[in-house]
């Protein structure tokens, strides 16, 4: 009479160890998350080292990799006004392994300059946080400004509507926030300089040093050492508000060109589908890196200010960016093909 319950008993038994089984078949994926990283960590720069961009992903890297105690390597894939790296960083596999030090090109402007990139800025990829906000900076190439007398901003537009496409502006390449500085600026001024694009920051400047391009809209790490050394010179910063790196230097705005702010940014970004666990844990790391205050010193040393925002925040802070930037574009008429 009793061998039917027993026999019930045992065949729950077996249903509950097989359900049991099978769940923890499926279960190392939360542990390998927990686990994160269990080996190196690659973040693409779609621009050229040397550059603003290629600082903040340097100095973030070396962070990341002391408290996760895994090589965390910059990989510089410039081209294209950083679409070619950034189209990398869109078909990487989304496992947190390959990350993207994005910019206001590459998440803000370039959807409004290209007629068709490859990749999208929305939904390739998932936002981890804001690493630094920088203005960009109108300096010249000290021998051009004192061959023709140009101290300030208003010496230069003066000497631009005398001299109309005589005056050869460097860029970071076609598109980006130094170009579309420059058009900002020839928009509201009236004037009209010749566009030379370059593959980064660090052959532009090369070439405005050396005279063979008369200015550029450089974003202010980038250029730093160069102006605390003479070998460029400083009109104003393209910010609401004067830089704390540079105190004496104007805005656009008190240099006479009223409503003018053109600032960059550069942050982190992860291929879309990458586990928000991992997301959460590389912006909780770097914002923490970047609450250091030898790191902090080193940012704003270079005319930087850290950030290290939340992902949803870094998410509005970028559409809030890409509307904007759509509106520059649409006034300046910049585009690219």
């Amino acid at each position: 009479m009793h061998a039917a319950p027993a026999r019930g008993r045992s065949a729950l038994a077996v249903l509950c160890t097989a359900t049991l089984a099978a769940a923890a078949f499926l279960l190392p994926a939360a542990p390998a998350l927990a686990d994160y990283p269990e080996r190196d960590v690659k973040i693409i720069v779609p621009f050229p080292a040397g550059g603003t961009t290629d600082i903040a992903a340097r100095i973030v890297a070396a962070e990341l990799g002391k408290t996760w105690n895994k090589a965390v390597v910059v990989d510089n894939k410039a081209g294209a006004g950083g679409n070619v790296g950034t189209a990398e960083a869109a078909r990487a596999a989304p496992d947190g392994y390959t990350l993207l030090m994005g910019t206001v090109s590459t998440h803000a402007i370039n959807q409004s300059v290209y007629a068709k990139l490859p990749y999208d800025p929305v939904k390739d990829f998932v936002p981890v946080t804001l690493v630094i906000p920088v203005p960009n900076i109108l300096e010249l190439n000290p021998a051009f400004a004192d061959k023709h007398g140009i101290r300030t901003v208003a010496d230069l537009i003066k000497y631009l509507k005398a001299n109309p496409g005589s005056v050869n502006m460097a860029s970071t390449g076609n598109g980006t926030s130094t170009h579309l500085s420059g058009e900002l600026f020839q928009n509201m001024t009236g004037t009209r300089m010749t566009h030379v694009p370059y593959k980064g920051s660090s052959p532009a400047l090369t070439d405005v040093m050396a005279g063979s391009a008369d200015l550029i809209f450089d974003n202010l790490p980038s250029s730093m050492g160069f102006l605390k050394s003479g070998k460029l010179r400083p009109l104003a910063v393209t910010s609401a508000q004067r830089s704390p790196a540079l105190p004496d230097v104007p805005t656009m705005a008190e240099a006479g060109v009223q409503g003018y702010d053109a600032s960059s940014w550069f942050g982190l970004l992860a291929p879309a589908g990458t586990p928000q666990t991992v997301v959460d844990k590389i912006q909780r790391d770097v914002a923490a890196a970047l609450k250091q205050e030898s790191v902090r010193a080193q940012l704003q040393a270079q005319g930087a200010t850290p950030s290290g925002n939340t992902p949803a925040q870094f998410k509005q802070f970028m559409a809030q960016e890409s509307a904007k930037w759509a509106e520059v574009v649409k006034k300046s008429g910049a585009k690219v093909d």
